[in-house]
């Protein structure tokens, strides 16, 4: 089952109480909350009002999108433990996290293995509150690329530990189809936009409902649930975020 959300950080600006709004408005059914403004990392008491605010208002929680970079954030101040202690407040499933600050190209294996040997720690944490950690799939990072996608949830070697997925800039249709095969099983949601060819450049998604309905179709097939939660919009207007969750509610019905 393919289900419909937003991630909050799509509009900084916006109040929580705003965004809880204008994803009721989309009819979309969950929230994917922030840890840079709307959830800060460590406010409890917000994070608290947050959560019990999402689900008065009918919407679930999917994760908490923190900023925690494996292996480098615990050096910069920025503790594990109060992404987790937010992510428990706000009684999300999953918190979303970074895997470094290297493409996996340019990673020798001593940086390699200290966001390996961090991923191990932080998943046991959030184990004990039934939590899955789940990486951000992104340039910049050691999940830059299917391949090296599969070798970092291969070394890490938690059950709790899994990623989200994007298409990659510049790749197109093909290449990015082949990359949903690869990693398919450790899949837990996906982020929705349409940049092209780089994230300078913004579209309605519906200009790029050819590749789109592709990928999405590709999580019809398999039998688990997933959330599709659109990530920016063209600029930056409640608008075409509107507009784009009409769409995206078209594809995955």
């Amino acid at each position: 089952m393919l289900n419909t959300g937003l991630v909050s950080i799509t509009f900084r600006k916006l109040t929580p109480e705003k965004i809880i709004e204008l994803v009721c408005n989309a009819k979309l059914q969950g929230i994917e909350w922030g840890g840079d403004i709307h959830v800060p990392h460590g406010n409890i008491e917000v994070a608290q009002s947050v959560g019990r605010m999402t689900r008065q208002a009918g919407l679930n929680v999917v994760a908490y999108g923190s900023y925690y970079r494996v292996g480098e954030s615990e050096s910069e101040n920025l503790k594990f433990t109060d992404v987790l202690a937010s992510a428990v407040a706000l009684e999300a499933p999953m918190i979303r996290v970074w895997a470094g600050r290297k493409n996996s190209q340019d990673a020798d294996e001593t940086y390699w293995n200290k966001v390996v040997e961090d991923t191990r720690r932080i998943a046991d944490l959030a184990s004990k509150r039934g939590i899955t950690i789940v990486f951000e799939f992104h340039n910049g990072t050691l999940n830059n690329v299917p391949q090296s996608c599969v070798k970092l949830l291969g070394d890490v070697g938690r059950e709790n530990v899994r990623t989200y997925w994007q298409p990659m800039h510049g790749a197109g249709a093909d290449k990015n189809c082949i990359g949903i095969d690869t990693i398919m099983p450790a899949i837990s949601g996906v982020h929705v936009f349409h940049w092209w060819p780089d994230q300078t450049v913004r579209y309605l998604l519906c200009e790029g409902q050819s590749d789109w309905r592709r990928y999405v179709q590709k999580f019809k097939d398999s039998d688990r649930n997933y959330y599709f939660l659109i990530e920016f919009v063209k600029d930056d207007d409640t608008e075409n975020f509107l507009k784009d969750a009409e769409t995206l509610k078209n594809w995955v019905s």
